[in-house]
């Protein structure tokens, strides 16, 4: 992020009070002009009050050397130099001081009336300065000429630097507002720049759990029926040849069913590739490239409604049935078209259920109930205790326990309800419910 406004003041560094070496150099330089100046008019200041001109040219130097803490202490100076103003000394701490005192933060009414004091103090001066040397004989113009001469001096001497430092004060002001609104505004597109990396990230770990719970879903059914399929053809394949035939091509076309789907599933994960591969931890833009990296995430979700949907129960219920199961459908309701992430969930749950099914209960009898309401779908399926306990593991298919998991997490997206639990007679019930809209 880029330093500016009083990091770079503090980068710098300067003696005391000041910020930079250049800025106590150039106060130096001044105080050393006016103490020279005052110190000169110290000397006609002495006479004319008949005092020692030592004295005179202390006084001169110790008032002129207040220049030095103009940026400190601008008041002072401008108080000083008012002081020594009937002294007819110390213009250059006057204009000086004027300046700072209006470059500077102070409030404006203490401008004002500091202002206002140096210019009245000028005019009287002047205005008896102007006077006396008329008298003296010095000047013959006229009376016109001494309020002519006292004003314009008057004026000359106080509104420049004072228009002058209230220009320089606003634009510091100015230029110091505009660098703290660009590093609140660069802190701003960094938060959100660190945000949308975050949302990235949700999406990419979002995309790599719909992936996997895909996976689980189209390999975890196809696979453990040609598991069945094939343990149920090592039974059969010397006592009955034409049923081995049989198992041998259903497992055939299961498999070739899982390969499909699969294919398409890494055809849609290619297709991403190209979008994904522009992302870039940019800083500043980071926002729009992430916030497209977002919304890429979501493309393979378009593709979606080319999955499963529940036209397809009887197939899959088929299948079921062919590697031995008992299935029982029962529909209530009206048959309807739903949206086609709600009909490839109510599918994969369906699925999936089976699959447990012949994991953990081969050979039980199950009850699938689909239920179409007014503003809602429900699925159940149910399955009895397995004839022989030791069917089970038979087919030795292993569980990794994503699948009630990954059930789940698909019907709470859509806004729905997911319960799965053992049954009193012993079996295991799966049941669902989606909003229909």
């Amino acid at each position: 992020m880029t330093t500016t406004g009083e990091d770079h003041a503090t980068a710098a560094g300067g003696p005391w009070w000041w910020a930079r070496w250049r800025s106590a150099a150039l106060d130096a330089g001044l105080a050393s002009v006016s103490a020279l100046e005052c110190a000169a008019e110290g000397i006609e200041f002495a006479r004319d009050a008949g005092i020692p001109a030592a004295a005179g040219v202390v006084f001169g130097v110790l008032a002129g050397s207040a220049l030095l803490v103009r940026r400190k202490w601008p008041i002072a100076v401008v108080l000083v130099s008012i002081a020594i103003t009937p002294a007819q000394m110390g213009y250059l701490m006057g204009i000086v001081g004027l300046y700072t005192l209006a470059a500077s933060e102070l409030p404006r009414r203490i401008i004002g009336s500091l202002a206002g004091m140096s210019l009245v103090g000028m005019l009287i001066v002047m205005f008896v300065r102007v006077r006396q040397d008329m008298a003296h004989g010095d000047l013959d113009l006229g009376d016109w000429f001494v309020p002519f001469a006292s004003i314009t001096t008057a004026v000359g001497m106080t509104a420049p630097p004072l228009l002058l430092g209230l220009y320089v004060g606003a634009r510091r002001r100015l230029m110091e507002s505009l660098r703290e609104r660009a590093d609140s505004l660069e802190r701003e597109l960094q938060l959100l720049a660190e945000r949308a990396e975050e949302r990235a990230e949700w999406a990419r770990n979002e995309e790599r759990t719909r992936i996997a719970r895909e996976m689980h879903d189209v390999v975890a059914h196809r696979v453990s029926l040609m598991v069945v399929h094939a343990a149920a053809l090592q039974a059969v394949a010397r006592k009955d040849p034409e049923k081995a035939v049989r198992n041998a091509v259903l497992v055939g076309d299961m498999g070739r069913q899982a390969l499909t789907e699969l294919r398409e599933m890494l055809g849609v994960l290619r297709s991403g590739d190209g979008v994904r591969g522009r992302e870039r931890p940019v800083p500043l833009a980071a926002v729009g490239a992430v916030s497209g990296v977002v919304a890429a995430a979501a493309v393979p979700d378009a593709e979606e409604g080319e999955g499963p949907c529940l036209s397809e129960l009887d197939e899959l219920l088929g299948q079921s049935a062919a590697a031995g199961m008992v299935v029982d459908l029962s529909v209530e309701g009206e048959k309807r078209s739903y949206a086609a992430e709600i009909e490839q969930t109510a599918y994969r749950v369906v699925q999936e259920a089976l699959t447990n099914v012949h994991k953990h209960a081969a050979g039980a009898k199950t009850h699938v109930r689909l239920a179409h309401r007014a503003a809602e779908i429900a699925m159940q399926v149910e399955n009895e205790p397995p004839p022989e306990p030791a069917s089970a593991s038979s087919a030795r298919l292993p569980s990794g326990g994503n699948g009630l998991v990954g059930m789940k997490e698909r019907v709470v997206a859509l806004g729905g309800v997911f319960v799965s639990g053992p049954t009193d007679a012993g079996g295991f019930r799966v049941s669902a419910v989606i909003p229909a809209s």
